[in-house]
């Protein structure tokens, strides 16, 4: 068990409970490491919904709803894919909140524009603003860039609930 994110995680359900609202996840890059980090603590049936895995095109296309022209247009590793990720994740299930990442975790894969350890993540509400979204760049080999996913995906939905 990693202590870091089960601490995190736990921190995450509880601002979550103390609200009566419920997260849902959508990850690619990550491979549901998000969803596996909230089940981890005793309990997260009370916040947590659900999670998407959606690491290839055709699965944010057809679990998610992303468009063939947004993933066309601007690649995977985009926000406007990600933010596309939480549309379609709120859409599809019962969570107040969503959080959606896609990256390269590398080694390979990566592009002059796009290098290994790009990660576009999103966070967004059922009710409220358009999503948020933000790209990042990890350093280290494909668990590092991976961990450093999730923790961030976690840290954003605190984030977003400091507004809630």
């Amino acid at each position: 068990m990693d202590a870091e994110l089960y601490a995190l995680a736990g921190k995450v359900g509880d601002a979550l409970k103390a609200r009566k609202l419920m997260l849902a996840t959508a990850e690619s890059c990550t491979g549901g490491w998000v969803g596996q980090a909230v089940t981890m603590v005793p309990g997260s049936s009370h916040w947590f919904d659900r999670g998407f895995v959606t690491y290839t095109n055709d699965a944010k296309r057809e679990m998610l709803g992303v468009r063939a022209e947004t993933l066309k247009k601007f690649g995977a590793v985009s926000e406007q894919t990600v933010r596309e990720m939480i549309k379609g994740t709120l859409s599809h299930s019962k969570a107040h909140l969503a959080l959606a990442v896609s990256g390269i975790a590398g080694p390979d894969g990566g592009s002059p524009g796009r290098p290994v350890g790009t990660v576009c993540l999103a966070w967004g509400k059922k009710r409220g603003p358009p999503p948020h979204s933000v790209t990042r760049h990890y350093s280290g080999d494909r668990d590092a860039v991976r961990r450093q996913s999730v923790i961030a995906a976690l840290e954003g939905v605190l984030a977003l609930l400091d507004e809630v």
